[in-house]
């Protein structure tokens, strides 16, 4: 990765869960499963985060780690004139504050933060699913749609720390759009 822009963020969430809390659970509700918000997590390359449901799992290999920018979860909480919504509850497994992740998408980045460097590619955008209505607040599916984070592969492991951290891009971002929705092509969805 040949990068040439970086970008002071903090690292305010570090979602660890060993299991699934929405997916495939539409009649029963909501799994209540152990979730940690932890201090730093490991980050193997190819596999994810040591202790996630998404870690070493073939299915995910190109997708095991989901960064959210918060600014984009206090864009949609003022549209739908709702409260702070918990941003734990999107289930995403970083969750940034400064950070502009669409024009990531496709491309390698790092992250550096209490001394450590974690290297990653943002694969494709992390889609909402319908269960964000119900979690953090009507009509919040819609509006997370274009603003749902990236999902990544963790091209080089190590450690990230909660706290302060460096975002190493290889494009020019833009930290002031960290909550503004990308360009999506029309949903079916309602």
């Amino acid at each position: 990765m040949t990068a040439s822009y970086r970008y002071n963020v903090e690292v305010l969430h570090l979602l660890v869960s060993p299991a699934h809390a929405y997916f495939g659970r539409a009649r029963e509700g909501a799994a209540d499963v152990p979730t940690t918000d932890a201090d730093q997590v490991e980050m193997v390359a190819g596999k994810g985060i040591v202790g996630d449901r998404f870690f070493g799992k073939a299915a995910h290999m190109d997708a095991a780690v989901t960064l959210f920018a918060v600014e984009a979860l206090e864009s949609i909480a003022a549209e739908l004139g709702a409260a702070p919504l918990d941003p734990l509850l999107t289930r995403r497994n970083v969750v940034l504050r400064g950070a502009h992740l669409a024009p990531l998408l496709g491309g390698e980045f790092a992250l550096e933060s209490g001394g450590d460097v974690v290297r990653l590619k943002a694969g494709r955008p992390a889609h909402p699913c319908a269960w964000m209505d119900q979690m953090l607040a009507p009509g919040a599916h819609k509006a997370m749609r274009g603003r749902g984070g990236v999902r990544c592969q963790v091209v080089s492991g190590g450690i990230l720390h909660r706290g302060p951290a460096v975002l190493v891009s290889p494009v020019p971002l833009d930290p002031e759009s960290a909550g503004t929705p990308s360009l999506l092509r029309a949903s079916r969805l309602p």
